[in-house]
């Protein structure tokens, strides 16, 4: 009795705390306060995502209500006392097939359609747009090389200059802008350390390693703010690296554009900034 006594309370504390978190299930483009879900879709890459975790959450929630049963099961028939004679059976040619060959077709039943999801993360469309992303101690730097190649540093807001709504550590002074329903395809490397380019909403993440240029690519469907995190160990402010992206109109966007090269036209490349920021040190 006091094992199921536990195990009743457990549920009933597990419960509690789902309906507790029960308005928290879903948030779109940043964390959501008692958040235990992914966070919305904001892209078909995400989409894809969201279905395979779904997915395979359903067949890891099968095996585990099935191994329940069967630990249910052996306490209450064969525990001393309904069974005082224990059986001297050792092997069982059927279940030993059985437990061979169910776990084999599981994972080729997860495997096909984590190929094919992973084929379609990884297989970029043709482009409407090219931007490199750059980390660099403890920021990021993006570079649209493909709309008069200018690029900027993108830099946490401090906490105490913080705007009403906006939310803490993830803010930045410049933020990546893009249009809506376009193809943005992203050049991703580091200057000095590993980073690591996510954004959670958009289903990437992949590193930004120096000497190297890796590739992903995102197609936002829908207008707002999206917010992501370094999450490589780069340092001691990896905690202070954030990545703001906003998902504006085509026309909202051309008109960022233009206003974007003259504010930022003359910026140098990571590489030359780090060698002035040395020869001043």
């Amino acid at each position: 009795m006091p094992v199921f006594s536990r195990t009743t309370v457990t549920a009933v504390m597990a419960a509690a705390l789902l309906m507790h978190a029960g308005a928290a299930f879903a948030g779109l483009g940043q964390p959501t306060p008692w958040q235990i879900g992914l966070q919305d879709s904001a892209t078909e890459v995400m989409d894809t995502v969201i279905g395979l975790h779904t997915f395979v959450l359903w067949i890891i929630t099968g095996i585990t209500v099935f191994l329940l049963a069967l630990l249910v099961i052996v306490m209450v028939r064969f525990n001393a006392r309904a069974h005082p004679t224990p059986s001297r059976t050792t092997h069982n040619t059927l279940v030993e097939v059985l437990w061979t060959v169910i776990p084999v077709v599981i994972l080729v039943v997860i495997a096909l359609p984590s190929f094919r999801d992973l084929f379609f993360q990884l297989n970029t469309p043709p482009a409407d747009l090219t931007i490199k992303a750059t980390g660099v101690t403890w920021n990021w730097k993006y570079n649209y090389v493909d709309n008069g190649d200018f690029e900027f540093d993108s830099l946490m807001v401090p906490e105490k200059d913080l705007k009403q709504g906006q939310p803490r550590l993830l803010t930045v002074d410049n933020e990546m802008v893009v249009p809506v329903n376009k193809v943005v395809r992203m050049y991703v490397t580091g200057f000095d350390v590993i980073h690591s380019f996510t954004v959670p909403s958009f289903g990437i993440k992949i590193d930004g390693i120096p000497g190297r240029l890796n590739e992903t690519w995102f197609k936002a469907t829908k207008e707002g703010w999206y917010y992501g995190q370094c999450s490589e160990l780069c340092g001691k402010d990896h905690a202070f690296m954030p990545i703001a992206v906003r998902v504006v109109s085509e026309a909202e966007f051309a008109s960022w554009l233009e206003a974007a090269k003259k504010k930022f036209a003359g910026n140098g490349t990571p590489a030359k900034l780090a060698t002035a920021s040395l020869s001043a040190e």
